[in-house]
């Protein structure tokens, strides 16, 4: 079994929008351009934690030939506990995250799987549903599963994640100028 015939579980979770880059793709540092996202999921929600988790047992336990016959010691997964390894960022206090990338652009859609455009519609931050396909991978030495990002779909807005502070909010009006 090679990379090419790893096995892969696709699932939808709704999440709150972090570190998104679907409009443009944001170079890694590999040099690869990819669209990313971190897809915030609160601790409360069980149900899509369980969903995740399921997922990541069925690859899990499907890619056993890609690794050498047995479950690496060290596999690393893409479902991160905020608290454990972002303690010192709010955004991600009880929460679970996935970051999710891919090299393709996503369809990026409303609440009535209609296209959104306006770039300026969809920001970290707001809230939404991502479908990701969690895929196992073998490379250099370095085993685990990964998630791939497909779609986006906005669902409700949500404060912005940036620290930008508006013109208004620098400038008054200067009459006669």
């Amino acid at each position: 079994m090679n990379n090419r015939d790893r096995v892969t579980s696709r699932i939808v979770i709704p999440c709150r929008f972090a570190y998104l880059n679907c409009w443009r793709p944001v170079t890694q540092y590999n040099g690869i351009q990819k669209y990313t996202v971190a897809a915030i999921i609160d601790k409360e929600d069980k149900e899509t934690i369980t969903q995740i988790e399921d997922a990541i047992e069925y690859v899990k336990n499907q890619s056993i030939q890609l690794w050498g016959g047995r479950i690496p010691m060290n596999l690393k997964i893409p479902l991160h506990d905020g608290d454990e390894e972002k303690p010192d960022n709010s955004t991600f206090k009880n929460c679970y995250y996935i970051n999710a990338k891919s090299k393709e652009p996503p369809q990026i859609v409303d609440s009535k799987v209609q296209t959104i455009t306006d770039q300026t519609e969809v920001y970290s931050g707001c809230y939404g549903k991502i479908s990701i396909t969690l895929y196992s991978y073998n490379l250099g030495g370095a085993k685990g599963i990964a998630a791939w990002l497909g779609n986006i779909q906005k669902l409700r807005d949500g404060d912005p994640f940036t620290s930008k502070i508006g013109a208004r909010d620098d400038f008054k009006v200067e009459e006669g100028r």
